[in-house]
């Protein structure tokens, strides 16, 4: 029996006919069957709206950086990715209270606080591409040079391009 059977808890029954728990759903579905989520709901629009209220009053470079926490008995939490936008976050503090409180937000002070963001991964390393031309003529400059580092890492380079090259070739 399936753990997600009507009948596995007696007493219970569905709500919604159409739901199941099997298939993705709309997170806003989800978070209007109790009244417990629908209180979360109603926080989780606050920050959205909070959010883009921020996009629009910080330059980008802190826009991008900063996150808002939960107004709670009139204090705002702003959690910046590190200490330096913190810093200029302080430095902007009176005027962005101003313009929130202008736009209808119950907040009477900030609260900046440092948060660190997980680290961005690294862009891949580039990967050059070289013709089979260039790949032999740096072949044919490595073999006239006396050896020397520069020699040698002419030697790699037209091998590793000639490698690839070749390996292309073959897919074809």
């Amino acid at each position: 029996m399936s753990r997600f059977s009507t009948n596995s808890r007696p007493g219970t029954k569905r709500v919604d006919p159409r739901f199941d728990p099997r298939r993705p759903q709309a997170l806003a579905d989800v978070l209007d069957r109790t009244d417990a989520f629908r209180a979360l709901r109603a926080g989780v629009e606050q920050v959205a709206s909070l959010q883009r209220d921020l996009n629009s009053l910080l330059p980008d470079y802190l826009a991008s950086n900063v996150e808002p926490g939960f107004i709670k008995d009139g204090v705002l939490a702003l959690f910046a990715a590190h200490n330096a936008l913190a810093a200029r976050l302080r430095h902007l503090e009176p005027r962005l209270l101003a313009d929130l409180q202008q736009r209808g937000w119950a907040v009477e002070s900030l609260r900046i606080r440092v948060r660190p963001q997980s680290m961005k991964e690294p862009a891949p390393p580039k990967q050059a591409r070289m013709s089979p031309a260039g790949a032999s003529a740096l072949q044919e400059l490595a073999q006239t040079l006396a050896p020397s580092p520069l020699q040698e890492a002419l030697a790699r380079m037209a091998s590793r391009h000639q490698a690839g090259n070749s390996e292309k070739g073959q897919k074809k």
